[in-house]
């Protein structure tokens, strides 16, 4: 069975190698328009979208990126998975620049991005105790271990709003919450994966030691840039080897997040309402 696999790319991730059978896909949501054209393609016998989520030419801040738009656009155009490639600063010796990490928890201290889809006439509440998909991180780990990588197993992913970097008292304090790399895209990312029944896993790409290492400098553009390019041709790498060894996404819990989570009579749902979900929602308000 081919599987189709959403992967969202961040900073200096704009290709996948050895994708094939190339087509530039524009995509209209209810949200208005993604981060930019969804790029539909094949690696390894798996249907791949690519979506970079700030846009090609790196033209959309962190703060200004459309996330419901781009989770949207990837369900929407059939992905039934998503793995999302992000650059992070480190927040602990042993994660180096240059390392990855595949995160398993996160702490949300962004204050201004909408992070739910059911955001007026509908409630729904999901479980996000677990945010990522154990199945797909697992298979996301083994894939850069087997492309030579120095990869971390798990971490949590502090995320903060951007666009400036952390001052020396916040990354101190961010490290005594125990948190392992820090970034200002995942959030709400994951959250609206989990609402759109997207099985999800982040890889991050360690670029920097944030500002609180004494013996090194603090956080530059150059400096990111300059890690980001060794970075981006073995997350790339990953990537295709994870095409060839995806989870069945119908095995994670996430895929039936949205089972019971609807709390809204169907009745008092206007149809402007259900229009807008309807990419999400059947009439009676189950989940498709």
């Amino acid at each position: 069975m081919k599987h189709v696999l959403g992967v969202i790319g961040g900073t200096g991730f704009h290709e996948i190698p050895g994708m094939s059978a190339i087509e530039e896909i524009p995509v209209t949501t209810p949200y208005g328009p993604p981060s930019d054209v969804v790029l539909r393609g094949e690696v390894e016998g798996t249907t791949l979208l690519f979506l970079p989520r700030h846009g090609r030419d790196h033209r959309i801040p962190p703060h200004c990126i459309n996330f419901r738009a781009n989770v949207c656009a990837m369900k929407s155009l059939g992905a039934e998975q998503v793995v999302s490639i992000s650059a992070v600063g480190s927040m602990q010796a042993e994660i180096e620049p240059g390392h990855l990490v595949v995160v398993d928890q996160f702490i949300d201290l962004t204050r201004r991005r909408v992070s739910t889809f059911f955001d007026g006439e509908l409630v729904g509440h999901v479980a996000f105790a677990d945010p990522v998909c154990p199945a797909l991180s697992r298979a996301v780990f083994a894939a850069a271990v087997r492309v030579g990588a120095t990869v971390h197993p798990r971490g949590t992913y502090v995320c903060i709003d951007g666009p400036q970097f952390s001052t020396r008292a916040e990354s101190a304090l961010y490290r005594t919450w125990g948190v392992s790399v820090i970034g200002m895209t995942a959030m709400p990312e994951a959250k609206l994966a989990r609402e759109a029944q997207l099985p999800y896993a982040v890889l991050a790409l360690a670029t920097d030691y944030d500002c609180w290492h004494e013996t090194e400098e603090a956080v530059t553009v150059e400096g990111v840039l300059a890690v980001m390019r060794k970075n981006t041709a073995l997350a790339q790498r990953v990537v295709g080897e994870l095409a060839r060894t995806l989870p069945d996404p119908q095995a994670s819990a996430s895929s039936q997040a949205l089972a019971g989570a609807v709390m809204t009579r169907p009745g008092a749902v206007s149809p402007e309402a259900r229009a807008r979900l309807s990419w999400l929602l059947d009439d009676g308000l189950r989940p498709r």
